[in-house]
């Protein structure tokens, strides 16, 4: 069944991070080559299934940044208005940051690591201050990865930018942000693209889908496969399903679950 409206989400191909098994958060990982290839991919799909946008809206991180790149220019929609916005970011992982995940197991235990990445409410250790704290360790490798020394988070209150978040402060901090900018796009009846990150799309697809507290931890976003939200004129879903060929899809999602070790999956 067709909604009134449609709304396109997109993770991010694959990260040299995600490549690499570290945990990223807020450090500026760029796409790996298999990243870039599914980006452009995505693209595809889309123009053959013909879609077309008015309007994007991505994080400040440039793996979502070039992704949305190379999907617009696949489409040939390089010129289409794009707005960047630093609440579509990634989770914040705090001090876990730049750790391979292996390593991180290792130190704390796998009960604890496995709370950390897919309890709802539960946050990572925090960052510390300026200057200190895993994550900023080695900034010419992993990237600024502390917003109080990054230009892209000038003119943000201090006390809004995270130290650390579960999925739950995500939601939170991505909701005004969807209620603000994102839904009143969609309900103007422009066509909407949001490419942005695993965290930040399933808090986005908690909130579309009313999912329990209990049933997101089990919510895997497989990179770079189009997400698709047909909604009603008050931008309830009626109908959502990924574009593409669904066996793929299927296996997409399976290697997703089983590398956070899901083993509801």
């Amino acid at each position: 069944m067709a909604g009134v409206y449609r709304l396109v989400l997109l993770r991010h191909g694959q990260s040299t991070f995600n490549l690499e098994r570290r945990f990223t958060g807020w450090i500026d990982a760029d796409l790996s080559p298999r990243g870039v290839k599914e980006a452009r991919e995505a693209g595809r799909t889309m123009r053959k299934e013909g879609y077309a946008f008015d309007l994007a809206f991505t994080s400040v991180l440039k793996r979502a940044i070039r992704t949305l790149w190379l999907v617009l220019e696949e489409m040939d929609l390089c010129w289409l208005p794009v707005e960047k916005a630093w609440q579509l970011n990634e989770r914040h992982y705090g001090a876990l940051q730049g750790l391979g995940k292996e390593e991180t197991v290792r130190k704390y235990g796998e009960e604890k690591v496995q709370a950390w990445r897919r309890g709802y409410d539960v946050r990572p250790p925090c960052q510390e201050g300026e200057g200190s704290g895993p994550a900023l360790g080695d900034l010419a490798l992993r990237g600024l990865a502390d917003p109080d020394r990054d230009r892209r988070y000038e003119g943000v209150a201090p006390a809004s930018l995270p130290r650390c978040e579960s999925l739950k402060d995500t939601l939170e901090r991505l909701l005004p942000y969807w209620q603000g900018a994102v839904a009143p796009a969609v309900l103007s009846g422009q066509r909407v693209i949001v490419v942005a990150h695993g965290n930040s799309i399933r808090a986005l697809v908690k909130h579309l889908d009313g999912i329990s507290d209990r049933e997101v931890v089990h919510l895997n976003i497989p990179t770079a496969v189009p997400l698709v939200y047909e909604l009603d004129e008050e931008l309830q879903p009626v109908d959502h399903y990924y574009l593409g060929e669904q066996e793929k899809i299927e296996r997409a999602i399976q290697a997703e679950a089983r590398e956070i070790g899901d083993k509801a999956r």
